[in-house]
């Protein structure tokens, strides 16, 4: 979840699509004030707006995607319906109910109805930045459980490519002072966006699928630890409690994936403030890979650092 667009064009075309996708699906704005949740939750640089709604199925969430006319396909088009279908429903997300697309002009946007989250996103931003979230034991254990069926999933859907970790690991682990491994030990299903913003407790739900797919192997896991490396107690609770991932050689590969993401996005002046903690992370894995051997597919590679 992102904060209002800078944009106040951008800010009034959202909430007007908004109110179109209402009445395409029967749905009105509702602000429940007995619910915690959030009013209105923006996507990265308004791409997205979703606001609390009550409609044919009771309370739901209602989302409108924006994408220019000639770019609305693909797997973060297609990511929400492609995961009602295919991912079972163990693993704790909201239902899609309704969709609904249209078009304006050179503009294209999707309505998606999803069924009410009870509780909070754990952040209200992907990073923590200040204080470490008060998660139960049962919700880690889900967490664990989640992560152990997603892998599973059998779907043609790709959220990393093999392309952009040639063209991308050497450009922005360049610091690191040697030749950066580029082909991960091995691929599997990953949620693709595993961060705090996209978690809710006291109960887990995942929200977001809108870029699920296939990925280095430990991509969610690496994901979480990165955005809560500002934040000490939260990074070691991550590395306890995901330590048979994140201590693998492919968590350790992974870690250097999402950092090399990061970095990246870091440019554009997104996730600025995890900059150093990112670096430094990826030395402290860099170091340990080398010392294990970067071939090797140890069991215990990267450890509680």
């Amino acid at each position: 979840m992102s904060s209002e667009p800078d944009d106040p064009d951008v800010t009034a075309r959202m909430r007007k699509a908004h109110t179109v996708a209402c009445g395409y699906l029967g749905t009105v704005v509702s602000s429940r004030p007995s619910d915690a949740g959030p009013k209105e939750a923006w996507g990265w640089r308004g791409r997205t707006l979703g606001r609390p709604v009550a409609g044919p199925y009771g309370p739901g969430w209602l989302r409108v995607v924006h994408s220019p006319l000639d770019k609305a396909s693909g797997k973060l088009w297609t990511g929400p319906e492609d995961a009602e279908r295919m991912v079972p429903h163990q693993v704790p997300r909201p239902r899609l109910r309704l969709v609904r697309q249209w078009t304006e002009g050179d503009d294209a946007y999707k309505a998606e109805l999803y069924d009410h989250v009870t509780g909070e996103t754990v952040s209200p931003t992907p990073a923590l930045v200040t204080a470490a979230p008060s998660l139960s034991a049962a919700w880690w254990s889900d967490l664990r459980r989640v992560m152990s069926r997603l892998p599973a999933i059998s779907t043609d859907r790709t959220a990393v490519r093999q392309a952009y970790l040639d063209r991308a690991m050497p450009k922005y682990l360049a610091f690191l002072g040697g030749p950066v491994p580029t082909v991960p030990p091995s691929w599997c299903t990953a949620h693709g966006d595993l961060h705090w913003a996209n978690l809710t407790g006291p109960d887990l739900t995942i929200l977001d699928w809108e870029g699920w797919g296939i990925a280095p192997a430990g991509y969610d896991a690496a994901m979480l630890h990165a955005y809560s490396v500002e934040v000490p107690e939260t990074a070691e609770r991550v590395r306890q409690e995901l330590s048979e991932v994140l201590d693998s050689e492919k968590g350790c590969f992974a870690e250097l994936v999402v950092i090399t993401e990061l970095l990246q996005s870091a440019e554009r002046g997104d996730n600025v403030d995890l900059v150093t903690g990112l670096q430094r992370r990826a030395k402290e894995v860099w170091h340990r890979m080398r010392a294990a051997g970067v071939s090797n597919s140890s069991s215990s590679v990267c450890g509680s650092i």
